[in-house]
């Protein structure tokens, strides 16, 4: 359920900015309640594609997420080929994210809707889906000091990114202290 207003130009005449982060098989309950809670601040979708390494009722995840879980917009699909059919985002809308991901994050085309595609922590994404978007492949810049970044942490810079030329939303300036 969402609670907030979609993120929205100032420009009438430009569409609204819809964002959906996409998480296939993520391992970790921690990664994917703080994932939650981004998408939650960003007015963003998450998708888990199952399997997932943990369970959704898990005390883990809600506190990952802290009380913000039960109003994140949360769909869950049984494979990657059922968030496509009931998703239906264009080749353009999809931007998959992986460490040898053939250009950096920063490259990504920003559309009004996109779909930013995330594997698992230990696996990365499967072959197959990365196959069949050969020119959508970015990644976030590392040393060679690390294996990978956190996935949530990925989730986030690459989110904001997308966001970059949208106008300012933030809720809580103007918030009088009492």
């Amino acid at each position: 359920m969402k609670t907030s207003d979609p993120i929205m130009p100032t420009h009438t005449s430009l569409p609204p900015l819809e964002r959906h982060i996409v998480l296939v098989a993520p391992e970790v309950h921690w990664n994917t309640g703080n994932v939650g809670r981004t998408c939650l601040g960003v007015n963003a979708s998450l998708h888990l594609v199952l399997p997932l390494g943990f369970s959704l009722d898990s005390r883990q995840v809600k506190r990952a997420g802290l009380d913000y879980w039960p109003r994140v917009d949360l769909s869950v699909w049984d494979s990657f080929d059922h968030f496509l059919a009931g998703m239906a985002p264009a080749p353009e809308e999809i931007c998959l994210f992986a460490k040898l991901g053939s250009r950096s994050y920063r490259r990504m085309p920003i559309q009004a809707r996109m779909f930013l595609i995330f594997g698992s922590e230990t696996r990365g994404l499967p072959n197959g889906i990365l196959q069949r978007y050969p020119d959508a492949h970015y990644h976030v810049p590392i040393t060679r000091a690390i294996r990978s970044l956190n996935l949530s942490t990925a989730v986030g810079i690459v989110l904001y990114e997308s966001l970059r030329e949208a106008p300012s939303c933030h809720g809580w300036l103007n918030i009088t202290k009492k």
